[in-house]
């Protein structure tokens, strides 16, 4: 039985965290629920480890009524009240707004657009970034200043340059996967 290799920074990580490494981080995504849900993810990621928001997944899911933007772009003060009391959340009031500002700018991208994934692919042609580095990985890119700029532009909130570069790692716009990865 052959051993799987996997980036040497998921050694020691719990289960959850191994799979989102085997499953998502770095795979091409084109829905667009799946593309906000990453998105949502990684804003209340800001400041704090990844591990934490991946250990709450689910419950981010059934807080946010499954990452459906449609209903999240309706919240109200009731329901950041709701959200804010939520210990399976991370109950920031700031990142709760943000969420919700962000619904309406993804839905405004997708009128735009046609969808979030033809503007977020579109920053790359619809073509992955496959990272040539073994080493210490950037956290930030030119790619990922575009990115930010222009998605603040649209209205996003509580992301910069940092957040997005990890968003395209997430959403497989960008593959960081090292070099003897079995999932690279």
């Amino acid at each position: 039985m052959t051993e799987i290799k996997r980036c040497e920074w998921i050694a020691g990580k719990p289960d959850y965290y191994v799979k989102y490494h085997d499953h998502i981080w770095g795979v091409p995504e084109h829905d667009d629920q799946s593309l906000f849900q990453w998105l949502i993810l990684e804003s209340f990621h800001v400041g704090l480890s990844w591990q934490l928001v991946l250990s709450k997944k689910e419950n981010f899911i059934n807080a946010f009524d499954h990452f459906a933007y449609e209903k999240v772009a309706e919240y109200g003060e009731e329901d950041i009240e709701r959200l804010a009391n939520d210990a399976g959340i991370i109950r920031h009031k700031g990142k709760i707004k943000a969420a919700i500002a962000n619904a309406q700018a993804f839905m405004k991208v997708q009128e735009e657009s046609g969808s979030f994934d033809a503007y977020i692919w579109g920053f790359v042609s619809g073509e992955q970034v496959v990272s040539q580095l073994d080493e210490e990985r950037p956290t930030q890119s030119p790619l990922s200043d575009a990115v930010t700029k222009d998605m603040k532009k649209r209205g996003f909130k509580f992301i910069g340059s940092v957040t997005i570069y990890s968003y395209l790692q997430a959403i497989g716009i960008i593959n960081d996967h090292d070099l003897g990865c079995d999932f690279r």
